[in-house]
């Protein structure tokens, strides 16, 4: 295995990956970070340019000492805006499966990093369609509600016990995305076998 599992792991009570492409060789699953936030704020921000453009050419003309002196931070606050739109809306994941070179490949991208966890068929165990225990956003901003609720997840574990977040969602939806990770596995023995692993797991949960 090459990368860190735990950097694969989501606050968020759902991802929603979808099936980008699926074929013969391979399956791809995109999902592409949180767009409602992000537009949301890129929104903000631009109706914030019709105060802030004013504003900056105040000061550039009569500085901190002019009448706009005091409202120095609106400009501050639109920057800050459009930089939390840019960073939501690059966020990125995909899941390769790739049957011809038996590897399963997860890319997590953002403004200023990508992280890559590679790993083999023979280091996966099995596919696990079970609950985790997520955080509320009071919890998460340090309230002392801090309340958990169970979120179905489908996830790889490693014969090392590593587990990988794959998606988080409705249970109906993970279970048909489980199945379609379980028919892109290779057709030989040792597939046959992990297969037979993973319709167990998702039956089980069905």
């Amino acid at each position: 295995m090459e990368g860190q599992p735990e950097q694969f792991e989501s606050i968020g009570s759902r991802l929603g990956f979808r099936v980008v492409e699926e074929n013969s060789r391979w399956l791809k699953l995109g999902w592409q970070g949180p767009r409602f936030p992000a537009f949301l704020c890129f929104g903000i921000s631009v109706l914030m340019l019709f105060v802030s453009v004013p504003i900056i050419q105040a000061l550039r003309w009569r500085g901190f000492v002019g009448p706009a002196g005091s409202l120095w931070y609106f400009p501050l606050m639109n920057l800050i805006l459009l930089v939390i739109s840019f960073y939501l809306i690059s966020q990125k994941r995909t899941v390769v499966i790739d049957s011809a070179g038996r590897t399963v490949t997860l890319t997590r991208r953002s403004l200023h990093r990508q992280n890559v966890l590679a790993l083999s068929y023979s280091e996966i165990d099995k596919i696990e369609l079970g609950l985790d225990q997520v955080y509320s956003g009071f919890s998460v901003a340090g309230s002392s509600a801090a309340q958990s609720f169970p979120v179905p997840s489908l996830r790889l574990i490693a014969r090392n016990g590593e587990s990988i977040l794959i998606d988080r969602g409705s249970k109906r939806k993970l279970a048909e995305l489980g199945k379609s990770i379980r028919e892109s596995l290779p057709r030989n023995p040792s597939g046959k076998v992990l297969k037979r692993v993973l319709r167990a797991e998702l039956e089980a949960h069905a």
